[in-house]
């Protein structure tokens, strides 16, 4: 193919988190000599330190949508699809990428009234269950199916999400694409300066086993796990200190179950951060107890810096966490085997070392953000050419 591809990537917005982090990492290594990539997206409210230099410099290929936002609004949704579909008629693109499921239904809509040859979405995870009831779980698989008529290719992060799409027929198995999230490894080094500098600032005694739980405060995440386990942990675990990294409707509620129980002297909540890779330098453990869970990018960047990790076995985390070498793997919503698993990696230094190391040469070998944007080139040129030849 002689001209650069035209590629719009589509997200409800870039605050901190997983897909932000993929679509930001696509941005800057898809190989500009051969794509003309553009980003549209909602209001940006917290974005990571990287995620905000990322858009300073793209700022130029950035397209914002105030109405595009993550609630069913269906003033705003009307006019996020007008905007869309403006801009991909008048944008002529080869491929709309969509991400997450409101940009994904929003703006695959607007690609395929608009034109565009190739449209691909990446969901991030799904809602077919776990998240709501019978009758609106059904409904989002039957929404996810008609979309999935006009979309080329599903990219599905793990195995399980790509089985999701199969079994639910979202799309049939020639339709989705499987690439793991990749992770700028050279960014996620250990620094003993760096891990000295968070404990200090956080407040954490070079003797505190520090144990981090990280991410939205939303009951999805088992924030209320963490808490309860932590109240079984404190009195044969000492010295320690609990920290929670985040913000969420659930906020308010875990700070006053810790009060209840009187451990208080031991957790501290940090609110909603910037630099969350340096938090992560700065734990011994860092525990995921979620309901469900797509990828977990906080495993994906504790496991390469090397830091241990005790996570839900649910979702895609058990493809992500290769338990027991390189990681603790519990029952959701299972608070005294979440309990044991802390206690016995509190104590047990040399375990926690030997995770350590084994997690790190797993994520190196197989979570490399170069390998997930070679995975992209290939499939954005093979989808245009096949189009071409039809």
């Amino acid at each position: 193919m002689n001209k650069r591809l035209k590629i719009a990537h589509v997200i409800t917005r870039m605050d901190w988190g997983g897909s932000p982090d993929i679509v930001r990492i696509l941005l800057e290594k898809l190989p500009k000599d051969s794509f003309d990539i553009y980003l549209i997206t909602g209001l940006t409210l917290h974005p990571s330190k990287k995620t905000n230099e990322f858009l300073r410099n793209f700022k130029e290929k950035v397209y914002i949508i105030s109405s595009l936002i993550r609630d069913i609004d269906f003033i705003k949704d009307v006019r996020a699809f007008f905007c869309l579909y403006q801009f991909f008629r008048k944008g002529n693109f080869d491929i709309v990428h969509t991400h997450t499921a409101k940009a994904g239904a929003l703006g695959r809509l607007a690609a395929y009234f608009a034109g565009v040859p190739v449209i691909i979405h990446t969901a991030h995870g799904n809602n077919f269950y776990g998240y709501f009831g019978r009758i609106a779980s059904g409904l989002i698989v039957w929404a996810e199916r008609v979309l999935g008529l006009i979309t080329k290719k599903e990219v599905a992060l793990t195995e399980l999400e790509k089985k999701d799409l199969i079994t639910f027929k979202i799309v049939p198995e020639n339709k989705v694409e499987l690439i793991y999230q990749g992770l700028e490894l050279e960014k996620l080094k250990f620094d003993l300066k760096e891990r000295s500098s968070v404990r200090k600032d956080l407040g954490i005694s070079d003797f505190d086993c520090a144990i981090g739980l990280i991410g939205r405060l939303e009951p999805v995440k088992g924030g209320k796990y963490f808490i309860e386990a932590a109240k079984l942990v404190i009195p044969k675990v000492n010295p320690v200190k609990f920290i929670v990294v985040g913000e969420g409707s659930q906020r308010s509620e875990l700070m006053n179950l810790v009060k209840t129980y009187g451990i208080e002297s031991r957790f501290i909540f940090t609110g909603w951060r910037d630099d969350v890779d340096r938090i992560i330098s700065g734990l011994d453990i860092l525990v995921l107890p979620s309901l469900n869970e797509a990828v977990g990018i906080v495993l994906l960047e504790a496991q390469a810096i090397g830091v241990p990790v005790i996570a839900s076995r649910v979702g895609g985390v058990p493809e992500i966490v290769n338990a027991p070498e390189a990681g603790v793997l519990i029952p959701s919503a299972d608070v005294k085997a979440l309990a044991e698993a802390i206690e016995f990696l509190s104590k047990d230094e040399g375990a926690r070392k030997r995770i350590s190391e084994a997690a790190k040469i797993w994520i190196k070998n197989k979570f490399k953000a170069e390998d997930m944007a070679r995975a992209h080139v290939n499939l954005y040129n093979e989808l245009v050419k096949n189009k071409i030849n039809v």
